[in-house]
């Protein structure tokens, strides 16, 4: 705002996870994902939307997870907070498009990064991969493609969706 006057877009980009049983995860680790991932999107976004209501219009691009609509083993507290960014994004968008406001969302399935590969095992990225139609992870660029999308006037008309950026099999 100081630099340009203006906030036309805000990505939010938080996400905090990590693997353990259900019957093994503490309240503090179950919290913490939650917090970080969802009250931490919720935080951003309640930000940016004030901003963006005073001025009159932008666009907010959530990133929410594919775990968020499916299941895998270890990840109860991730996928209930990236199930909850999701549920966020379409009642925040109902909230503001009065004010042409956008709030949308990516849900990526596998997507290379560094910090992914060094907190995850070799041995779940095969088997995660093996999942994926083309046989690799995304790479980053490929679901930034989708946020700059989502972002654009190209989709001037979409608020309130969760973009799938997947290559699963079914």
């Amino acid at each position: 705002m100081s630099t340009f006057g203006r906030l036309d877009v805000m990505i939010n980009n938080a996400g905090l996870g990590g693997t353990k049983s259900v019957l093994d995860m503490t309240d503090d680790e179950w919290s913490r994902v939650l917090d970080v991932t969802l009250n931490g999107t919720f935080r951003c976004t309640r930000a940016a939307l004030r901003t963006m209501v005073d001025q009159g219009g932008g666009a907010i691009v959530n990133n929410a997870s594919v775990i968020g609509w499916r299941s895998q083993a270890g990840q109860a507290h991730y996928a209930a907070a990236k199930a909850g960014v999701m549920a966020l994004t379409r009642c925040a968008a109902a909230d503001v498009a009065a004010h042409g406001i956008r709030v949308n969302a990516v849900a990526p399935s596998l997507a290379m990064h560094p910090f992914l590969a060094k907190v995850t095992s070799e041995e779940l990225l095969t088997e995660l991969t093996g999942r994926e139609a083309f046989g690799r992870a995304a790479q980053p660029w490929e679901v930034a493609n989708a946020m700059v999308f989502l972002a654009s006037d190209y989709a001037s008309y979409l608020t309130g969706e969760v973009l799938s950026v997947s290559s699963q099999h079914p």
